[in-house]
C-alpha cells in the first residue's frame, strides 16, 4: 500500500510537471540578437525580490507585494502555443527572453504607469488582461506563458501578471498549495488597483491551482465589503481549475454577485487534475468536468475541451482551434448572441465553421440562459 502510494505521488508530479519547466529570464546573461516582437507586461508578486537577473523574484513569500513592468521578448521562430525557454543564457532569436526590467519602489508610481499606459491607448483597447498562473512555475515560467498568451491570441489590453510565489519544483505541490492561499489578498489588492484604474474594462484569467488564488480573492473582497471591485470585473475565465468542487461550492456561496460572464475550461482528459484529485483524497477537481450541470446551475458557462487539440492541461493556451474562434470571434457570439430561453441541448460551438476542430468544443450554457431561475438553487 505504501509503495502504491509512493508510484501513485510520483505520477502525479510526472503529470503536473506539464503546468511549468525551468526557464530563465535572460536579463544579464541572454544572447545578443532582435525578438520578433515584444510584449510589456505589468506584474503584481507576492514573491519576494532576488538578486539573481535571472530571475529577479523568488519562490520565497514577501511581506507585500511587489511591484513591476517587463518587457518581454518573442522570438522569430516562435511557434504558436508554444513557450520557447532556456535554463541559461537564452538568445532572443529563438527563445523568450526579458529585453528590459522596471522595478516601482511604490505603489503609487505603479499605478501611475498603468493609467499612463492605458491612457496612451484608444478607447476600445483600455483594458486590463489579469493572468494568475498555475502550479510548478518560477517567474520566468509564468510571465513567459502570460506574454505567449497575449501574443498568440492577440490580446489588445494591458497585461497584468500576478505571480504568487510557486516552488517552481515537481515534489513542491502542497508548498505551492500554502503558497496560493497565502497570495489570495495580494490577488484581491491587484484586483482594486486594475478596478480603481483608467481601464474600461477588466478580464480575469486564471489556471490550475491559479484559479484557486482568483476565487479565494474574490471571496476575501466579497467579505471585507469590497464588492464593487468585483462588479468591475467583465470576464472571468478559469482553465482547467484545480479545485475541490466542495471548496468551489464553498467559495460561490461566500461570493455575493459573481461577475458576468464566468467562464470554465474543463477536460475530461485532463489526466494532471485527475491524478491531482487521487492525491487530494480522491474529489474530483472543478477543471475535470466531472459536475458541468453542478457549474451550469450556478450560472457558469462551461466549455468542454476534452475532444479538442488533445484536452490536455494546458490546452487553453496552446490550442490552435481556440486562438482560431477567438480571432474570428466565433466562439464569443456563440454564446452571447443566445438570449433567454435557449435550447437546453449541448451547443457544438461554430459547428459549421471552416475552422478545422472547431466542431469538437461543447459548451454548456449557464442555466439563466435556459430560463431556469437561480439553476433551481437557492444561494
Amino acid at each position: 500500500m505504501i509503495k502504491l502510494r509512493f508510484l501513485t505521488f510520483f505520477l502525479v508530479l510526472v503529470v503536473l510537471s506539464g503546468c511549468g519547466g525551468r526557464a530563465v529570464l535572460g536579463l544579464g546573461d541572454g544572447k545578443e540578437g532582435e525578438s520578433a516582437a515584444v510584449v510589456p507586461i505589468y506584474v503584481s508578486t507576492m514573491r519576494a525580490r532576488s538578486d539573481n537577473l535571472s530571475l529577479p523574484y523568488s519562490a520565497e513569500r514577501a511581506k507585500a507585494l511587489n511591484f513591476a513592468k517587463f518587457e518581454i521578448g518573442i522570438p522569430a521562430t516562435h511557434v504558436a502555443g508554444e513557450v520557447e525557454s532556456a535554463s541559461r543564457a537564452p538568445s532572443p532569436v529563438r527563445n523568450f527572453v526579458a529585453r528590459s526590467f522596471q522595478p516601482f519602489d511604490e505603489k503609487a508610481q505603479f499605478v501611475a504607469a498603468l493609467d499612463a499606459d492605458l491612457m496612451r491607448r484608444p478607447p476600445e483597447e483600455r483594458e486590463v488582461f489579469i493572468f494568475v498562473h498555475g502550479y510548478n512555475n518560477n517567474f520566468a515560467d509564468s510571465i513567459f506563458r502570460n506574454a505567449q498568451i497575449v501574443h498568440d491570441y492577440k490580446i489588445k489590453a494591458v497585461a497584468l501578471h500576478y505571480a504568487w510565489p510557486s516552488g517552481g519544483s515537481l515534489p513542491l505541490y502542497v508548498y505551492d498549495r500554502d503558497s496560493a492561499a497565502y497570495s489570495r489578498d495580494g490577488l484581491a489588492d491587484t484586483i482594486e488597483i486594475a478596478a480603481r484604474s483608467q481601464a474600461k474594462r477588466v478580464v480575469l484569467v486564471g489556471h490550475s491551482m491559479g484559479s484557486y488564488v482568483v476565487m479565494e480573492a474574490l471571496r476575501s473582497l466579497s467579505l471585507s465589503g469590497r464588492d464593487k471591485y468585483i462588479s468591475r470585473i467583465n470576464d472571468l475565465v478559469l482553465a482547467a481549475p484545480d479545485i475541490d468542487i466542495d471548496v468551489f461550492q464553498s467559495q460561490l456561496r461566500d461570493i455575493d454577485k459573481l461577475p458576468n460572464p464566468f467562464m470554465i475550461l474543463v477536460s475530461t482528459r485532463d489526466k494532471a487534475l485527475n491524478l491531482s484529485g487521487g492525491l487530494t483524497g480522491g474529489h474530483p477537481r472543478v477543471g475535470s468536468g466531472a459536475d458541468v450541470a453542478a457549474l451550469q446551475a450556478e450560472n457558469i458557462t462551461v466549455l468542454d475541451t476534452s475532444n479538442l487539440d488533445g484536452g490536455s492541461h494546458g490546452v487553453f493556451a496552446s490550442s490552435p482551434t481556440l486562438m482560431a474562434l477567438m480571432a474570428k470571434g466565433g466562439l464569443t457570439n456563440d454564446i452571447t448572441d443566445r438570449g433567454e430561453g435557449a435550447p437546453a441541448e449541448t451547443i457544438l460551438a461554430d459547428g459549421t465553421s471552416v475552422i478545422q476542430g472547431a466542431a469538437s468544443l461543447v459548451i454548456y450554457l449557464p442555466a439563466r440562459l435556459l430560463g431556469v431561475p437561480n439553476g433551481g438553487l437557492t444561494r
